[in-house]
């Protein structure tokens, strides 16, 4: 009997502490980025392929969003961000090319936001299938 009395009072317990509301957290004070997605998928492209997608976000924080830098992976992919800060509120943009020239197979690659936001480093990526060129016979 002694045995079921300790995870008895271990499982009421643990019941009670499930049962109480959560607490309510104020949003942190400062800018904060909010992508509209972290992944974007090409699909299949061909060898020598150069493609481009623009990924949305917005400073959904209380002050100015300043990006310091955009990290891409590999040379084979560039960004282009906005330099001036974005007003709490107001949306943005970054777009991002990737050139499949010399690659094949399932491509990775992943981009590093780097600002001074509550969450200073976001990442959001690209897929894509580089399918072999085609050749002539």
């Amino acid at each position: 009997m002694k045995k079921l009395v300790i995870p008895f009072f271990v499982l009421v317990a643990f019941v009670a502490k499930a049962q109480q509301p959560p607490v309510f957290e104020e949003p942190a004070a400062g800018p904060k980025i909010t992508f509209k997605e972290a992944k974007y998928d090409f699909g299949n492209i061909k060898q020598g392929d150069m493609v481009e997608h623009v990924f949305e976000f917005e400073n959904t924080g209380t002050e100015p969003l300043i990006l310091s830098n955009v990290q891409t992976t590999c040379g084979c992919t560039a960004s282009s961000w906005p330099r001036e800060p974005i007003a709490p509120g107001t949306s943005a943009s970054i777009t991002v090319t990737f050139n499949s020239r010399g690659k094949i197979g399932v491509q990775n690659k992943v981009i590093t936001i780097i600002s001074n936001a509550v969450n200073p480093r976001e990442r959001v990526m690209i897929v894509t299938n580089v399918l072999p060129p085609e050749t002539e016979g």
